[in-house]
């Protein structure tokens, strides 16, 4: 099985995540018809997730809880570490809502110049 990488196209990843979710259906040896009636969806539906086309994530979660790999989802997708400074910076309340930066418009800010009346080319009469 190959590993996912930063550098993977999008259908690459959803190919090798089909490849392990037919593997460890293999594994367990559970037929077509029978995880997917398991889990509650079509087998065409667990066809195309194997094959790594388009599925939902409420899908994949189907499919891993009757695998039994639910844990996979944690390793997946952790919840984000937060730094004692931005805690303290916080005052132990959560983000709820992101902000632009500002870093980009202050150097914006700095190259910009106000234009006068002198910086104005007049045709010459």
């Amino acid at each position: 099985m190959d590993h996912i990488r930063a550098t993977s196209t999008t259908g690459e990843i959803l190919q090798e995540i089909g490849r392990r979710v037919r593997a460890f259906r293999l594994q367990q040896n559970k037929t077509h018809a029978d995880l997917a009636t398991e889990a509650g969806i079509g087998r065409a539906t667990l066809v195309r997730a194997e094959a790594g086309q388009n599925s939902s994530l409420e899908t994949l979660v189907k499919i891993l809880r009757v695998l039994g790999r639910l844990d996979a989802l944690n390793d997946f997708l952790q919840p984000p570490l937060i730094s004692p400074l931005q805690l303290a910076a916080s005052h132990g309340r959560t983000r709820r809502r992101a902000r632009k930066s500002t870093k980009g418009l202050d150097a914006k800010r700095s190259t910009r110049r106000s234009v006068g009346r002198d910086d104005l080319e007049v045709p010459h009469r």
